[in-house]
């Protein structure tokens, strides 16, 4: 029966159920998984292992912990000599050399979750959200040494739901990926894999995100663009704004039937409403810094001032 040799490499719970399916896929042959070091985690800044490491430990695979696999030579020697049909790279956080790159007769597959050329980066869940996208994908592409922008051997698409958090999305999609693994595996087994030059036209891109980037400006954007910035920046880096000079957590928020000028905020019967510039916006579960999430009506029971909510401190 063939068997593909196969070493895999990624880091986060992203990647476990994909690496769970190479690992009892009856035509894969598991050689090694290279992951990040360890690192210090929680209140006791505990030394703690990669999820995919942890997966590895427990089913007895080979692993190697690197902060730059490029620099091991010796290793990657190591590697070579397992004579390897391909490596699968998903959520690995680290860019691979040339070396790397023609590891395995087949070389490198990356799994992304977009349809390249959309989105290439390390935030395209955040980003299709973001941008109220009513669809994303799966994608794996041969890599090479330009960021996502190798041949696609395989895509398939991903129905969005209109209040589909990031972290919901997250969760389907890292399922999603080990789908699509399995079907190139079955793609290479029949022997009709084919690879589609991305389209360089049609590029777009979704860049890490920064904890600033969680800040919402009600006098720039519209209703709609502040409720997908709550969802997808859901459950990271989240997204707030200031009320009366303190942050507050905007965890969730319904359109409202008021009208508000942009960026003015008001008690309404025990809502808190803030307007945007083609409406307005109840700000329905918050978190005050230094407290706990609640309702908007249980905020604004503490509250006997005026309200001001806005981008800043000031």
């Amino acid at each position: 029966m063939k068997k593909f040799r196969v070493a895999f490499c990624g880091t986060p719970d992203f990647s476990v159920p994909t690496l769970d399916l190479l690992s009892n896929h009856p035509h894969i042959d598991l050689r090694y998984v290279i992951s990040m070091p360890d690192r210090p985690s929680g209140r006791g800044m505990d030394l703690k292992s990669p999820e995919v490491i942890e997966f590895a430990k427990a089913k007895r695979i080979p692993f190697f912990q690197t902060e730059n696999i490029n620099k091991e030579p010796e290793f990657l020697e190591k590697l070579k000599a397992e004579e390897l049909d391909f490596v699968v790279v998903l959520a690995f956080a680290q860019f691979l050399g040339s070396t790397m790159l023609n590891m395995g007769k087949l070389g490198c597959f990356n799994i992304h979750t977009s349809v390249l050329p959309k989105y290439r980066g390390a935030a395209p869940i955040q980003y299709a959200l973001l941008n109220g996208d009513t669809e994303t994908g799966v994608s794996i592409q041969k890599m090479v040494k330009k960021m996502d922008a190798g041949d696609l051997v395989h895509f398939h698409t991903v129905p969005i739901a209109e209040t589909e958090t990031g972290g919901q999305l997250y969760t389907r999609l890292k399922f999603q990926a080990a789908l699509a693994m399995n079907d190139l595996i079955t793609k290479l087994l029949e022997n009709k894999v084919s690879y589609t030059v991305q389209d360089e036209s049609k590029v777009s891109f979704a860049p890490t995100l920064k904890k600033e980037d969680g800040l919402l400006n009600f006098k720039e954007k519209t209703v709609a663009q502040i409720l997908n910035n709550i969802r997808a920046l859901d459950p990271w880096p989240g997204t707030y704004c200031f009320l009366n000079g303190k942050r507050l957590k905007v965890l969730e928020a319904e359109k409202y039937h008021k009208k508000l000028a942009p960026g003015k905020a008001e008690n309404d019967l025990g809502s808190l409403v803030v307007g945007c510039i083609d409406g307005a916006l109840r700000l329905t579960q918050v978190q005050l810094e230094g407290k706990k999430a609640c309702t908007d009506r249980e905020l604004l029971n503490g509250i006997k001032t005026e309200i001001i909510l806005t981008s800043d401190k000031e």
